[in-house]
């Protein structure tokens, strides 16, 4: 799917923007043809936007995979929101993406009205076509007067289209970023990532969402074909801690293999990946420690 950078002449930005666990990450791996981006069946799995760059005919197309916009009370919840919908002025295009299989929900309706207060051209992208087709129709009445797209992230059906009209639709812009390049951002996140995405498909239903990680260690070895890191996954509380770890660390290695099978498909080299578990008393509820932790001015 994905062509050569050389000629480029059109360059843009896209905004991937749905309300939780619709498939957006999904749908950028998929374009991509990588796994940069991490993905759960459980909602809000993504937290901060990333950067995902395709080139494509004569188009470079860079698209923010944004979280899921969803109306929560804690201050990350409100910190994910606002980065989603802050991306609309910073782009060309938006991607609106929906759910065929749930059909048209209230979160849907006050993003579709989010989104054309921002006066860009829309996209409205429909998921999982091929588990309730026809589906279309339905969701064009969220927007008339924008394009309408049948989907299915998971086996690419239809992905092909959408790209094409992605790219004729990018303005006259030299490319952004080096033909080679599929992420803005560096490896070291995408690590991060990874780990947390094994405590999401691992653990229960609250915990993830009392989980950051941060990379505490990176040591490069080319002699050994070698990546050494060093990396703690921080909770919220002591039971929580006991939880990740499992009973005779049982849970703690499955994290750690799972994520570094992923790592090592990443960066093409074998990795050592230590693990460990710290305690920050209710991180979530605390602007100077999300912050820390990467997810900007959530005290706003």
């Amino acid at each position: 799917m994905l062509e050569s950078g050389n000629g480029i002449t059109h360059c843009g930005f896209v905004a991937l923007i749905g309300r939780p666990n619709v498939g957006k990450s999904t749908l950028l791996n998929k374009i991509l043809g990588e796994k940069i981006v991490i993905t759960s069946r459980k909602p809000q799995t993504t937290r901060n936007s990333i950067k995902g760059i395709i080139n494509h005919k004569s188009s470079q197309i860079v698209i923010f995979d944004t979280p899921g916009v969803h109306e929560g009370a804690k201050l990350i919840n409100r910190y994910m929101a606002r980065r989603a919908l802050s991306t609309l002025s910073e782009v060309d295009l938006v991607l609106f993406l929906v759910d065929a299989k749930d059909g048209v929900r209230d979160e849907d309706r006050m993003l579709a009205e989010k989104i054309s207060e921002a006066k860009v051209p829309v996209f409205v992208v429909v998921n999982k076509s091929d588990v309730r087709e026809g589906a279309g129709g339905e969701f064009s009445q969220l927007l008339p007067s924008s394009e309408v797209f049948e989907v299915s992230a998971l086996s690419g059906k239809g992905t092909g289209e959408l790209l094409d009209a992605m790219s004729a639709a990018m303005p006259e812009n030299p490319a952004c970023y080096p033909e080679d390049y599929l992420t803005d951002r560096p490896e070291r996140f995408i690590a991060q990532e990874f780990i947390r995405e094994k405590v999401f498909e691992l653990t229960g239903e609250e915990l993830p969402y009392s989980v950051a990680v941060t990379i505490e260690l990176w040591e490069e070895k080319p002699e050994q074909d070698l990546n050494v890191i060093h990396a703690t996954i921080h909770v919220e509380r002591d039971s929580q801690k006991a939880i990740i770890i499992g009973k005779g660390g049982t849970l703690i290695k499955e994290i750690g293999k799972r994520a570094r099978m992923d790592l090592e498909k990443l960066l093409g080299t074998r990795v050592f990946l230590d693990l460990h578990v710290g305690v920050e008393k209710n991180w979530t509820k605390d602007p100077v420690q999300l912050k820390r932790f990467g997810y900007g001015e959530a005290d706003a």
